[in-house]
Formats: structure tokens, sequence, C-alpha cells
């Protein structure tokens, strides 16, 4: 029975402990809430525009390649015979 007791005790102390830290914390993390989701708006401009940039290269890269591509097409195209002249 003395054994029942010391660990209901035991448990009762820890779990008290332990809401005792998460109430602390609490308030505290609210405000630091605050700064972390005005560093991560910066931080997600700074990659919006890191990506628009990165899109645009890749549109460039894509049409030049297009480009040479159409520019092959037109080279290999065979030349149509010379039409007969009349007489």
């Amino acid at each position: 029975m003395k054994k029942l007791v010391a660990i209901l005790v035991s448990i009762l102390f820890v779990l008290s402990v332990t809401g005792l830290c998460f109430a602390q914390a609490a308030p505290a993390a609210k405000v630091g809430d605050k700064a972390v989701k005005a560093d991560d708006k910066a931080k997600d401009k700074k990659a919006d525009k890191k990506a628009e940039k990165k899109a645009k290269k890749v549109k460039k890269v894509k049409k030049a390649k297009k480009a040479k591509k159409a520019e092959k097409k037109e080279d290999k195209k065979p030349m149509a015979p010379a039409a007969p002249e009349k007489k």
C-alpha cells in the first residue's frame, strides 16, 4: 500500500511540475511566435522573389532552346527542286 501511494504521489508531482513548465512557457511562446511569423513573412518574400527570378531564367532558356530547334529544323528541310522553266 505504501508503494502504491508513493508511486501515485511521484506521478502527481511529475505531472504538476511539467504542467507548471508548460504554463510558464506558453505566454513567452506567444510573444515569440509574433516575431517568428514576421521573420517567416520576410523569408517568404525573399523566397518568392528568388522563385520568380528562377522562373524567368528557365523561360528564357526554354525560349532559346525552342529557337535553336526551329533553326535546326529549317536547316534540315530539303530544298524543293527547282521548277522547270517554261519556254
